[in-house]
């Protein structure tokens, strides 16, 4: 049996895996067999209370409520952009830290952006959540309730989860084995059931972490965040960049591509007059030049205390203009969430509800 997760003095029951469930009935001499009826009333059924859930015996919801912490997470806030396709939800872990998740509506997507840790340790230039570096990685369950949680909201409405993304707190391969972990609860079948080609791993360059993620069984889609096409640049946008050469990070993210058949994805935030020019532009094509890739192009969202600028309409379409004449397909991402800094690069816990009470019951 694996070693489990402790939240507290409580084990994290949303980051069990089948097999550490099944350990744990039978090391409390329970039958193996409920780890299925609870699963179900996890993941199928999205409820958190012990005592509903009705086929299992009394004696073990008594077990499983002075074991296991459920939910890890309490719900602080919900806030919605003024066009109704943007919701960002504040939650408080078990020790009082905070962390945020976004959910994009569009069409019939319904896109979780999820947090990998408190504070993040890449600081980029651009970004409120690494303002105060990393805080600590949080646990997979903590990772994988945010989407269940999520998932239970949605489906009050008829509607359920169908992609995810790590974009939101924190550097995923920074904190690798608890999202590897976290990507293997997603993905059975027994849990949300969620197809690897659903689901976007983000990084700004973990090497070791890239080359580890590749050999895994799970082919998530691949996304770097390069900012510029060239090393010195990069260390300026991305200071944890120091630690890897852009031609090591390409040389990984494009093994990882062949190796998985994945297609990649390079974020770049466009901050004005800084990695916006033609010259840039040109640059990023050579770099690019002959790769099976997306460009997707994020005009920069302003964050309290930053001295940066998002660049004129002009100037991004004539940027699109360039990457295109070098054969690299690129997307203008459409800023979503902006009002309520859930944009890319906003999330830094800005809000609390009055005297930390939780707005929200599930």
């Amino acid at each position: 049996m694996q070693i489990l997760e402790f939240i507290g003095d409580a084990l994290e029951l949303v980051g069990l895996l089948p097999g550490e469930l099944k350990g744990w009935l039978e090391e409390n001499g329970e039958p193996a067999y409920r780890y299925k009826q609870i699963f179900d009333w996890l993941y199928k059924k999205t409820v958190f209370a012990f005592d509903e859930m009705a086929n299992l015996p009394k004696s073990l919801r008594e077990k499983l409520a002075a074991s296991f912490s459920l939910p890890s997470l309490t719900l602080m806030t919900i806030e919605d952009s003024a066009d109704e396709e943007t919701t960002k939800f504040l939650w408080k872990l078990r020790d009082g830290k905070l962390v945020e998740s976004v959910l994009i509506s569009s069409g019939d997507r319904r896109t979780v952006c999820v947090s990998s840790q408190v504070g993040c340790p890449a600081r980029c230039a651009f970004c409120a959540s690494g303002k105060e570096g990393l805080i600590r990685n949080l646990t997979a369950g903590e990772i994988h309730e945010q989407v269940l949680q999520i998932q239970a909201q949605l489906k009050k409405k008829g509607e359920h989860v169908s992609h995810i993304v790590f974009m939101g707190m924190g550097e995923p391969l920074d904190n690798y084995d608890q999202v590897v972990k976290a990507l293997r609860l997603l993905t059975h079948p027994l849990a949300l059931n969620l197809s690897p080609r659903r689901i976007t791993v983000s990084t700004v360059g973990v090497v070791e972490g890239i080359e580890k993620l590749m050999d895994e069984e799970i082919s998530v889609n691949l996304a770097l965040s390069l900012h510029a096409p060239n090393q010195n640049l990069r260390k300026k946008i991305v200071p944890y960049s120091r630690k890897y050469l852009l031609e090591d990070i390409l040389k990984a993210v494009d093994l990882y591509s062949k190796k998985t058949k994945r297609d990649l994805t390079y974020e770049y935030v466009l901050l004005k007059g800084i990695n916006d020019s033609r010259k840039e532009a040109q640059e990023l094509g050579e770099l690019l030049k002959g790769q099976h890739c997306c460009v997707n192009l994020i005009p920069y969202n302003p964050v309290d205390g930053l001295n940066l600028k998002r660049p004129e309409k002009e100037s991004i379409e004539a940027f699109r203009e360039i990457l295109d004449r070098a054969g690299i397909r690129s997307t203008w991402r459409y800023t979503k969430g902006k009002d309520i800094a859930a944009a890319c690069g906003q999330l830094a816990l800005k809000k609390m509800p009055p005297k930390e009470e939780a707005l929200i019951t599930l």
